[in-house]
């Protein structure tokens, strides 16, 4: 007999014998006794299953990690012997579940699981506090896990409802409960250019956030990005909330662009999650690019690459250069009107005008330059010198072409002004960036 059973065993028979009770004094011993009642042959145990799973013995934990206490079971003891036999021991399930029973602010799109070692999980029902259908879950072919198939939902509670077959065919049933992010903690996104639309050719893509990205990789590798033509393409972080996207050089013409946002359950950092997928498609027109040259007071627009018209410009006087580089068409209005107190001149300031309505106006930047038809007063200096507040002036025909033919998204490329170039976010400046530092976090 294995020493450590057999002093367990005299322990056990001598408290009993003296009317003491030990742990083990409630499992039943029995020894085969001699004439003179002393023990004199070996002592036989009988062996009794203990229950692996114990009414409320099974404790929920977030998967991976299981639980603290171990569930009880006879595995924890010696193994018993009867004559020539052996009893076979029930190992202890360990009972992992994700979320945990109380958790808040859980991650909707963190499926829910429930998974026994050493045993089967079945009736698994899993719903909203409120009611409504269960979510879908499936079982793994062993049985000892179920894992929920459909996303939850935001700001909801949920309720579990489980049992637990331990090797011996013993169940336990257990019921547990959670709760998921709250409207409060849901992020979302804006992207532009719009679903559908077709832009031009130096259209940055931009997206706005609703909540400050804290963990931008993680969102980056949650975005999508698939251009018809291949072009690669680099992110630039404005700032938490604000990012845009474009290639090397402009789009190429006529490509089909894909922002495909999977953000529903990515976390943005402060306990802020991303609560809805987005997919944007849009088309990209011709390559459409408009070269202003204050040295020669021209514009050459460009198709594709094919010159398609010259024209005679005014650009800004001394005090209002026009800023060079490069800008987007960023909105056009066929009648817009121009006010002085916009870029902070008041009656009796230098280059004050009172309100008046320019016609074929097309906006490059947020500060108000514009590509529009010049005042009646200016069409004398048109080709000759600079008049405007920093805007690029056109004669009446080549106004209204110029309108009808560009869109939105087109390019306007100013040169020799001695002015810096347009701010990226000044309108969409960002083409101004060498590609080699275009990408930032």
């Amino acid at each position: 007999m294995d020493r450590q059973l057999g002093d367990t065993m005299d322990q056990d028979v001598s408290a009993r014998n003296s009317g003491g009770r030990t742990a083990r004094s409630r499992r039943r011993v029995r020894g085969p006794g001699t004439g003179n009642g002393k023990s004199t042959g070996k002592l036989l145990a009988v062996a009794g299953l203990c229950f692996a799973v114990g009414a409320g013995g099974i404790g929920a934990v977030a998967a991976p990690v299981w639980a603290d206490s171990a569930l009880p079971s006879e595995s924890s003891a010696p193994m018993r012997n009867v004559a020539g036999l052996a009893a076979p021991v029930v190992k202890a399930v360990e009972l992992g579940v994700t979320p945990t029973d109380g958790a808040k602010g859980v991650n909707p799109a963190a499926l829910p699981s429930v998974k026994a070692v050493n045993g089967v999980v079945k009736d698994v029902v899993l719903r909203p506090d409120s009611g409504g259908n269960p979510v879908p879950g499936t079982t793994s072919t062993d049985g000892s896990t179920w894992t929920a198939e459909d996303p939850l939902e935001f700001d909801t509670g949920y309720r579990y409802a489980f049992t637990i077959v331990d090797r011996a065919g013993r169940e336990t049933k257990k019921i547990q409960s959670f709760a998921t992010v709250a409207k409060a903690n849901e992020a979302d996104a804006a992207v532009y250019p719009l679903n559908g639309s077709t832009i031009g050719a130096g259209q940055p893509i931009e997206i706005v956030f609703s909540e400050p990205v804290l963990n931008k990789e993680a969102l980056e590798k949650a975005v999508a990005v698939t251009v018809s033509s291949g072009q690669p393409v680099a992110w630039r972080w404005y700032s938490d909330r604000r990012v845009r996207i474009r290639p090397e050089t402009f789009w190429a013409a006529n490509s089909q662009i894909t922002v495909d946002l999977r953000l529903f359950g990515v976390d943005f950092g402060n306990k802020m999650v991303g609560n809805s997928d987005v997919l944007v498609s849009f088309k990209v027109g011709p390559q459409r690019v408009a070269v202003v040259d204050d040295v020669t007071k021209t514009m050459k627009v460009y198709f594709d690459g094919q010159l398609v018209r010259t024209a005679p410009v005014t650009l800004g006087s001394a005090d209002w250069l026009s800023p060079t580089g490069y800008a987007v068409i960023m909105e056009q209005e066929r009648h817009s009107k121009f006010n002085a107190g916009s870029i902070g001149l008041k009656p009796g300031d230098k280059g004050y005008y009172p309100p008046l309505t320019v016609e074929y106006a097309n906006r490059l930047t947020t500060s108000g330059v514009y590509v529009h038809q010049a005042l009646e007063s200016a069409w004398g200096a048109v080709g000759r010198y600079n008049v405007s507040h920093g805007c690029v002036g056109l004669l009446p025909a080549d106004a209204q072409w110029f309108f009808n033919n560009m869109k939105t998204g087109d390019v306007v490329q100013t040169l020799n002004t001695g002015a810096p170039p347009v701010e990226p976010l000044e309108g969409y400046g960002d083409w101004n960036i060498p590609w080699a530092q275009y990408a930032k976090r």
